[in-house]
C-alpha cells in the first residue's frame, strides 16, 4: 500500500483496549489482543468518532456484500495460501473485517464490505481440521456508498484484486453513487478524472475482447488504453472482435487439454496484430459466421484446393450455420474459393 493508505490504517488498528468477553475459545498468546478500539476507518469516512467492539464470529454467518469489490468466486485455496499460511501460524486472524449487521434474514447475521480473503481463509481452515478458527470481524453502520469507499480504499493498491474487477465495480458505483458525475466521483475518491476515466473505458471492453482472456484477472488497465483507438476503426474492429472470438475458442479448448492457454500478453499481442493492415501476405481470406463478433469458418485457396479452417471449441450450431454461408458464397461464385 501506499504511505497515504498506511496511515489510514495505522488509525484502523489504534486505541485498542482489553475486551475479556471475546473470543473464548482462541488461545491467550500474550494477553487478550482483540479490544476495543476508536478512531477507525469507517470514523474517516462519516467524521464521527465511536467506540467499536470486535466479534469472533462463524464465517458461515457472513455473506459478501453484492457490490463487494473483489470476485469471492475467483479465491482458491493456491492465491489465499500466504493468508491461509499466515494465520494458522499465527493462531488467529490478526486483522478484523468489516462488515454490516443483517436484519430479518435467518442464514446469514453480517454483510462483509472488507475482508473477503479473510473470510476464504478462515471458511478453508475449517473445512480443513482446523475447526477453533473463526472469523475476526468489526460492525459498522455505512451506507452502500460510504461500503463503497472503504472497499476502495483497503484495497486499491493490492495486487491480488485485477484491474477489470475493480473497472467494473467503479462503472456501477460512477451510476449508482453519484448520479453518472465522473468528476463528483473522482472527487469522493480523491484521485484525477484522468486515473479514473481510465478504468471506466477499461469497464467498457466488448464481451468478445473479454472472454478471450483466460481470466479477468490478465486484463490490465493499460490493455484498454492500447486497444481504445483500434476500437474506433470500424474496419480494425471487426477484425479484432473476430480474434477475439476465435481466441475464446482457443482458451476454452486450452482448459479442456487441447493446446496451450494464452497469457494476457499474448492475447493483447494477437488482438493488436489483428489491427493492423494486412498487405503483405495478401488479401485477408474471407470468415463466414453466424453473427458478427462470433468465430467462423476461414476460407483460404490452396492451388486448386480450398482450405476452410475454423478453431477448436467452435460449438455445433455455430459451425453449421457458417457451413451455410460458406456454400452459398461458393455457389455464387461459380464453385471457386469465394473472394473476400
Amino acid at each position: 500500500m501506499s504511505k497515504k493508505h498506511d496511515a489510514i490504517f495505522d488509525d484502523v488498528l489504534s486505541g485498542l483496549s482489553p475486551d475479556p468477553t471475546e473470543a473464548p475459545d482462541m488461545p491467550e498468546r500474550g494477553g487478550a489482543r482483540f479490544l476495543k478500539r476508536s478512531t477507525t476507518l469507517a470514523d474517516r469516512l462519516t467524521g464521527e468518532r465511536e467506540e467499536k467492539l470486535l466479534h469472533w464470529v462463524d464465517p458461515a454467518r457472513c455473506r459478501m456484500w453484492a457490490r463487494h469489490n473483489r470476485d469471492y468466486a475467483l479465491l482458491t485455496e493456491e492465491n489465499c495460501r500466504d493468508l491461509i499460511d499466515g494465520i494458522r501460524a499465527q493462531g488467529q486472524q490478526e486483522f478484523p473485517a468489516i462488515v454490516r449487521r443483517l436484519r430479518g434474514e435467518d442464514a446469514f447475521d453480517y454483510e462483509v464490505i472488507c475482508g473477503a480473503r479473510r473470510h476464504f481463509a478462515v471458511s478453508w481452515l475449517r473445512a480443513n481440521n482446523y475447526p477453533q478458527f473463526r472469523y475476526l470481524v468489526e460492525v459498522r453502520d455505512l451506507s452502500d456508498e460510504e461500503a463503497f469507499r472503504l472497499a476502495d480504499i483497503e484495497n486499491r493498491d493490492r495486487e491480488d484484486i485485477s484491474d477489470y474487477e475493480r473497472a467494473i465495480d467503479y462503472a456501477h458505483a460512477v451510476e449508482a453513487y453519484y448520479g453518472g458525475r465522473q468528476k463528483a466521483m473522482a472527487e469522493r475518491l480523491d484521485v484525477s478524472e484522468t486515473w479514473l476515466s481510465r478504468y471506466l473505458q477499461l469497464s467498457r471492453l466488448p464481451k468478445e475482447i473479454v472472454a478471450a482472456y483466460p481470466s479477468v484477472r490478465e486484463i490490465r488497465e493499460l490493455h484498454a488504453r492500447v486497444l481504445k483507438p483500434l476500437l474506433a476503426d470500424a474496419a480494425q474492429r471487426e477484425r479484432i472482435l473476430v480474434t477475439a472470438a476465435d481466441l475464446a475458442g482457443q482458451q476454452v479448448a486450452a482448459r479442456d487439454g487441447q493446446g496451450a492457454v494464452l497469457d494476457g500478453a499474448a492475447v493483447l499481442a494477437r488482438l493488436r496484430a489483428a489491427a493492423a493492415p494486412q498487405t503483405e501476405s495478401g488479401p485477408v481470406p474471407p470468415v463466414f459466421r453466424r453473427s458478427t463478433g462470433e468465430s467462423g469458418i476461414t476460407a483460404r485457396r490452396k492451388g486448386k484446393s480450398v482450405q476452410l479452417e475454423f478453431p477448436e471449441g467452435l460449438a455445433p450450431d455455430s459451425l453449421s450455420a457458417a457451413f451455410e454461408h460458406f456454400l452459398r458464397a461458393y455457389g455464387a461464385a461459380g464453385r471457386k474459393c469465394p473472394k473476400p
